[in-house]
């Protein structure tokens, strides 16, 4: 079913069923990745781990051919933003590490990312360590936007309060995080990206209202330092401008007649979401 001005694909009951399917895919395979990821594994052996996790469940990979997309996973190191392409890269102690993974369960896709802080002699270096942390409040509090909120302008709204909170507490040195805005959550389903867009800032534009049979990825993305991008020669790695390390966190979420769903969180968001105060509906 698709309605509205931006053409947005509302979901059946059914079918967010099927992308949940999917959603617990996405789950399990970046479970197993973030057991594999430490120093020493390249980021080409990330990305055969999902590879056999997708392939097992009887999935298929969401990016793998995607536009020419060569891989399974985005591996992103470091200044490396999003959409990293895994290779024969060592992961190194301290690394910050995004893993950006999706899955499609008969036509039906699931989309999740997150930021692994590799340990380091003497420990992970503490903003690092803020960063994803940061990044990771800030997706759930976009998340529970969902829930509380009336439109998609809303969830952009609580993702930079955590941002603006982070800042006044004094963590990233006393210094504002960076939001990207270049790459921002998105609508998905029977697609992977579809309407609508789901900037992680305010806006003046409000955006689509929130009402049941939305699907939508939420996945705020934060650097250290200036928020500005580049894309570098293979056309897909998109770095800080500056250097500054970056993080990424995402899930697929539901919108139905009672409440939210994660469809990418094994545990449905409720976790998370219930520190936030939101409760999570039942499925079907």
């Amino acid at each position: 079913m698709i309605f509205g001005r931006e053409r947005i694909e509302y979901k059946t009951p059914e079918q967010v069923l099927r992308m949940r399917a999917a959603g617990l895919v996405v789950a399990q395979a970046l479970a197993a990745v973030r057991e594999h990821a430490v120093p020493g594994r390249t980021t080409a052996d990330l990305d055969a781990v999902a590879a056999e996790v997708i392939r097992t469940a009887g999935a298929t990979p969401s990016f793998l051919g995607y536009h020419g997309y060569p891989a399974t996973l985005c591996v992103s190191v470091n200044d490396e933003i999003v959409h990293g392409i895994p290779g024969a890269r060592v992961l190194a102690p301290g690394d910050v590490v995004s893993i950006d993974c999706g899955a499609i369960v008969d036509g039906w896709h699931g989309d999740s990312a997150i930021t692994v802080v590799l340990d380091a002699p003497g420990g992970a270096d503490p903003d690092d360590l803020a960063l994803a942390r940061v990044t990771e409040d800030a997706m759930w509090a976009g998340i529970a936007a969902l829930a509380t909120g009336q439109r998609i302008g809303d969830v952009g709204e609580a993702v930079e309060d955590v941002v603006d909170a982070a800042q006044a507490a004094g963590l990233n040195e006393g210094q504002r995080f960076g939001i990207v805005e270049e790459y921002v959550g998105h609508g998905i389903g029977s697609a992977m990206h579809l309407p609508p867009d789901v900037p992680n800032y305010r806006t003046r534009d409000r955006g689509a209202r929130l009402r049941p049979g939305l699907c939508v990825a939420v996945e705020p993305m934060l650097v250290r330092g200036s928020r500005m991008t580049q894309v570098l020669e293979d056309d897909w790695t998109v770095v800080s401008d500056d250097g500054s390390r970056a993080a990424h966190w995402e899930h697929t979420v539901s919108v139905g007649e009672n409440g939210i769903w994660v469809l990418t969180a094994e545990d449905g968001g409720a976790s998370r979401l219930a520190a936030l105060g939101v409760t999570i509906a039942p499925l079907g």
